[in-house]
């Protein structure tokens, strides 16, 4: 019985702590609960698929026999933010120890709800190029633009002007016209004309009202210089002004701050037994360069888990019979790796910062609602 009770507490440690990946299946993703994996009936000749743990808990976290209860000393002990890498327009970085809950909620945050500045409407002036208005307009609209959206306010709803604490303006005013000094036998374009391409850099900020004393060192601009907007052959041009307002991803992609923000759960690659010559380095090649490395030890080969963080799981060594049952491979559950990839138009460490605030503010709400409730 003893020996029983202690298997049965190391699979609940580990169904608390992992997502194990089988060979046909994922075990323990449901974040709790007791019971064994289904198998699913399968055709004879495919193999048995294993489905995942049947959630049997009344919440994420809650396991038979654990003493679960929200204790905000321990969640402050065991909770931790480290920053891996930050590189210009990148961060990657470890949140552990919390739920998938408030980590989604996190990366939704990220991806639809910090603001920005982006071109809302477009006034076209002129436009005989062979790009049709509501194009051009479109195309403008998703160039981010490098301006502080926590410096302005949101415009209200039916406001058709613009003012300086609310709207940025910029003009593109751009015409094609024939280099005269191009050689007769010259095919390329660049040569036979000037101004024939059109790219964000031709956008120029046109202050509105006061904006020029308000924002003294203000640079706003598109955040690259090179973006293509149009094509123009000579007698083309384009005339337009830019109104870019404040918005959040959830109205239109175009406000979204950033490419990419993502997160996977951290690889955890366990050798159950020791792996030995020809077998450690077809083991080796199973993975990720740099998760397995091969140590020489009195005279043999031997395989040892390196950096487990740079793998990607494409579970090549259950193709192995010989390797297969070897190797354990899991997640932990409440380590998450955050990548956070900005457009450039604030920098990542600023996106997080803003993010957190925002959902700070929503956790404040909904306490002031639960406040605001009488209860029965």
């Amino acid at each position: 019985p003893l020996a029983a009770a202690m298997a049965a507490k190391r699979g609940t440690d580990e169904m608390r702590d992992r997502v194990v990946l089988g060979e046909f299946g994922v075990r323990n993703v449901s974040g709790g609960g007791a019971g064994r994996p289904l198998t699913a009936p399968a055709p004879l000749t495919a193999p048995p698929v294993c489905l995942p743990q049947v959630h049997t808990t009344d919440f994420p976290g809650n396991y038979p026999g654990y003493e679960d209860a929200w204790d905000q000393q321990r969640f402050e002990e065991t909770f931790r933010v480290d920053v891996i890498r930050e590189e210009e327009g990148t961060l990657e970085f470890d949140m552990v120890g919390i739920d998938a809950a408030i980590a989604n909620a996190f990366r939704r945050i990220l991806l639809a709800e910090v603001p920005t500045m982006a071109v809302e409407k477009v006034f076209v002036y002129n436009n005989t190029s062979i790009v049709q208005d509501e194009i051009l307009a479109h195309r403008l609209g998703l160039i981010p633009i490098r301006a502080d959206p926590r410096l302005f306010e949101y415009r209200n709803q039916g406001d058709e002007e613009g003012t300086e604490i609310d709207t940025l303006q910029f003009q593109l005013k751009i015409k094609c016209s024939r280099n005269p000094q191009a050689a007769k036998e010259s095919s390329d374009p660049d040569e036979l004309y000037f101004n024939h391409k059109v790219y964000s850099k031709h956008m120029t900020w046109v202050p509105l009202g006061n904006q020029t004393d308000l924002f003294p060192d203000a640079d706003f601009r598109p955040v690259h210089n090179d973006i293509l907007i149009a094509l123009l052959r000579p007698g083309q041009e384009i005339d337009v002004l830019m109104h870019c307002v404040k918005g959040v991803g959830k109205d239109h992609a175009k406000f979204s701050p950033v490419a990419t923000a993502s997160y996977r759960l951290l690889p955890d690659i366990t050798l159950l037994q020791p792996i030995e010559d020809e077998a450690a380095e077809m083991l080796q090649k199973c993975f990720s360069p740099g998760v397995i490395e091969i140590q020489n030890i009195k005279g043999k080969k031997v395989a040892k888990v390196a950096n487990a963080r740079l793998d990607t799981f494409s579970r090549e060594v259950f193709r192995h019979e010989g390797l297969k049952n070897l190797v354990r491979l899991a997640r932990v559950r409440n380590h998450y790796i955050f990548s956070v990839e900005s457009t450039g138009i604030l920098p990542p460490d600023v996106l997080v910062s803003e993010a957190i605030k925002i959902l700070m503010g929503k956790c404040q709400r909904f306490l002031n609602e639960l406040d605001s409730v009488p209860m029965d």
